[in-house]
């Protein structure tokens, strides 16, 4: 295992002498609320991702202590040596807590031992099955039960089903020997991080809380409470869990109505965004939400079926949620099907022809690629003989992810690339592109995002989708 830099690990240090008390158990809501007006509780934060990282920044930025701990290694010299993988959070912050001796980072286990509030920031995918892969969140509960002291806090942040905290992580705490709620504390928060957004933070948006016990409550929410705008306490975890889920299958059902409607809208000669401008005029009763190519991100296209995977335990079926999945997994195709309606008209096929699709990322304006509908329209196309390039002001090369390995770089944008291509693909509508400019040079523009909707000359070499 690495060490954390020299520099970073003696401010860290030197800050934690001056921040020193004894290290008597938090067994109380007194203990805890002394530990957090005074900012001695050390938090510690496992993942160190688009989740971990502002929750870190949250937390140090109100004056606590942090370790970040992630199993890899990469991560964690880049961190302490103050530079950031993530667009959203500046290199700048992360070197002014390394350099205060506010933040340090590790992939040492053992630092887990030297918290006393450890949040669980960790994947939470779905199976080939779409069954719920509990592994990093079963492997962080084992990694934290080996380092279990009285007093701690564990609060687990990962999107799940409900009963995870309950069922899952509590029994395996307690293989430590200790007893939730009597010699530590145990809750679940569900994170509601949204990367990009500028008018909400960590900070500033609320936070659900649900404890294994009142103890636990109290200490989970005093902590929140102490870096948050407010914390929202709920009777237990199960309500704290399910909350999250709630809130990702309205987003998901909706999108894959207004998806539908696309489609059908597209077939009656309608323009699905002006009739969504149009409803959007009236001050209740609706709110908008915008079709694309398919589900991006970690939360919206995962998260419902970890309800469905529940329900079916419980002998239910939970059919929003499938049809809804349904809807969303089949916008790619239908992408697909109207790039070739578009080459077709030019007596061109996909295979053999030349596409560039325009942004990797799965929402406009960041640098997150998790579950991006561009990753699997790439794979679609070249399974179809196409070659494809793709340019992502924010994502210079593909990293490797855990199903796709797409092994590409951007390329850059000049008018005579851009006229070389069959078809331009807009697959992201990131806002530094100057769309005007790309039609005047594309021969073919298949928009899946409406980014051309200002776009007055060239209009005939633009295709919905």
């Amino acid at each position: 295992m690495s060490p954390a830099p020299d520099e970073a690990l003696a401010a860290f240090k030197r800050i934690s002498r001056t921040k020193s008390r004894s290290r008597r158990p938090l067994l109380t809501e007194a203990l805890w609320k002394e530990a957090i007006e005074t900012r001695t509780a050390r938090i510690g934060v496992v993942g160190m991702g688009y989740v971990g990282l502002p929750l870190m920044r949250t937390f140090c930025a109100t004056g606590f202590q942090c370790i970040g701990f992630d199993v890899d290694t990469a991560k964690v010299t880049k961190l302490n040596a103050g530079r950031s993988y993530i667009k959203h959070i500046p290199s700048s912050l992360i070197k002014e807590v390394v350099s205060k001796g506010m933040f340090v980072a590790s992939d040492d286990p053992s630092v887990l031992g030297e918290c006393d509030a450890i949040l669980v920031c960790v994947p939470t995918p779905l199976s080939k099955s779409r069954d719920p892969d509990m592994r990093y969140v079963e492997s962080t509960s084992h990694l934290i039960a080996d380092h279990l002291r009285r007093g701690q806090l564990v609060v687990l942040e990962s999107t799940t089903y409900p009963g995870t905290t309950r069922d899952l992580v509590k029994p395996i705490l307690e293989t430590s020997g200790l007893t939730a709620e009597k010699d530590f504390f145990l809750a679940y928060s569900p994170e509601r991080e949204d990367p990009g957004r500028v008018d909400f933070t960590t900070e500033t948006i609320p936070k659900v809380v649900g404890g294994f016990g009142p103890t636990s409550l109290a200490a989970a929410c005093s902590l929140y409470g102490a870096a948050v705008s407010q914390a929202v306490p709920v009777s237990s975890c199960e309500v704290a869990e399910a909350s999250k889920l709630l809130e990702n299958i309205y987003r998901c059902v909706n999108i894959a109505l207004i998806n539908e409607m696309k489609i059908l809208f597209d077939r009656l000669g309608i323009d699905v965004s002006e009739v969504v401008r149009a409803a959007s005029t009236k001050p209740f009763g609706f709110q908008p939400f915008y079709p694309g190519p398919g589900l991006g991100g970690h939360c919206i296209p995962i998260d419902p079926f970890y309800l469905s995977w529940k329900a079916r335990q419980h002998g239910l079926t939970t059919r929003f949620i499938e049809l809804a999945g349904e809807i969303n997994t089949a916008m790619p195709e239908y992408v697909v099907a109207k790039l070739a309606e578009g080459l077709n008209a030019g007596k061109k096929a996909i295979n053999g022809s030349k596409i560039l699709v325009l942004g990797l990322a799965y929402k406009k304006d960041v640098d997150d690629i998790r579950e991006s509908p561009s990753v699997v329209l790439i794979e679609m196309l070249k399974a179809r003989g196409a070659k494809v390039d793709y340019n992502d002001p924010f994502i210079p090369r593909t990293p490797k992810q855990r199903e796709h390995n797409l092994g590409m770089t951007s390329k850059k944008l000049t008018e005579k690339m851009l006229g070389g291509y069959d078809c331009v693909m807009i697959a992201t509508d990131h806002t530094s592109y100057d769309y005007d400019w790309i039609v005047k040079h594309a021969k073919l523009v298949l928009d899946t995002r409406n980014a051309t909707a200002t776009v007055k000359r060239g209009r005939k070499k633009i295709v919905k989708a």
